[in-house]
């Protein structure tokens, strides 16, 4: 019963289309709307990712649940960049980074239970975050003193994105091997083919796209509404709602006893926001903008340090604890908190 209604809540994403573009509704309608809609997108693309990783493995699948799940992330960076909404696209991805650490993965324990973690990839992609961040202090420290979207900053965080993305490329092959050779099985009776399942994520990511821009493009209306700053709907609201295909889909995959997989989605997003997507809307910024250089301010670095930190700790003996789900999505809390305060 709750598929059927599932596989029937995904005409709710033409409504939103229709009411946005037909109908021009309001914003507070839209952000209902939009929100509403994304929740089966995003157990549609849970679903797909379950059934390709049947033919891929745990590894290939979190992979591809991180990749099409962050497209429409992407999408909606560069609405913002043209948009002049530079501290915005900021504080969605320090919040991406964050939500996806401390609350997916706290929520996949917390709904999976006890159960292995692949351990040896995660600790490569949290590098990875660590890696990033300390990169990222460059162009992000002179401008706690300064404009931080001055050109000369822009300039710096030139050649890091590019390193960035080299370090991604590096990682992502590894890792591929790594689960190429690791855990491949063969597929379960009733499993979609990987032609369907690729399919159908396709469809659903694009989905997830349109509704997504529709939705953040009605958040700083319903944020002013609501006597919300700018920054904190940035780095909570639409960072969440951006990753909402990846929140459910790590849920619902984790709930059904695949914490392995689950675990590779949350990390394996957060590190794709990190180390690609960060780095790849700075450098195809100037397309739409005048240039987006990585200059957080000093709790968007320390949060998304700390978030890999914790992350860390709890990945490290490769055993996924309920316990340790409740205390992520508490120190989430606590993030949210210093976000409503800076």
């Amino acid at each position: 019963m709750a598929r059927r209604i599932l596989w029937a809540s995904l005409v709710l994403t033409p409504v939103v289309i229709v009411a946005r573009f037909a109908f021009d509704a309001g914003a507070t309608v839209l952000f209902v709307l939009a929100a509403l809609a994304l929740l089966p997108l995003a157990w549609l693309i849970g679903e797909a990712t379950e059934h390709a990783a049947e033919h891929t493995g745990h590894g290939v699948g979190g992979f591809l649940n991180a990749s099409f799940g962050n497209a429409p992330e992407l999408i909606i960076a560069f609405f913002a960049v043209a948009d002049g909404l530079p501290n915005v696209v900021r504080g969605a991805i320090a919040g991406s980074v964050v939500s996806n650490i401390l609350l997916v993965l706290g929520v996949a324990m917390i709904a999976g239970g006890d159960g292995r973690v692949d351990a040896r990839s995660l600790r490569w992609q949290l590098i990875a975050v660590f890696g990033a961040m300390l990169l990222i202090l460059i162009p992000s420290i002179p401008r706690w003193s300064g404009d931080a979207s001055r050109h000369t900053l822009y300039l710096l965080t030139l050649p890091i994105s590019a390193v960035l993305l080299a370090a991604y490329l590096f990682i992502t092959i590894r890792n591929l091997r790594i689960h190429r050779s690791a855990d491949r099985e063969e597929p379960k009776e009733g499993s979609w083919s990987l032609r369907k399942s690729l399919g159908w994520l396709t469809v659903a990511t694009a989905a997830t796209a349109v509704v997504s821009e529709i939705l953040v493009h009605s958040l700083e209306d319903f944020g002013h509404a609501v006597g919300l700053k700018e920054f904190f709907i940035a780095a909570v609201i639409v960072a969440i709602v951006g990753n909402a295909a990846e929140h459910g889909g790590a849920i619902v995959i984790a709930h059904r006893g695949n914490t392995e997989l689950a675990t590779e989605i949350a990390i394996s997003s957060s590190m794709q926001v990190a180390v690609f997507v960060a780095p790849a809307v700075a450098l195809l910024s100037w397309i739409v903008g005048a240039g987006l250089p990585l200059s957080f301010r000093v709790v968007e670095v320390v949060t998304m340090a700390a978030a890999a930190a914790f992350a860390t700790l709890v990945v490290w003996d490769g055993r996924s604890r309920r316990w340790e789900g409740f205390l992520l999505v508490g120190v989430y809390g606590c993030v949210v908190v210093a976000y409503f305060l800076s």
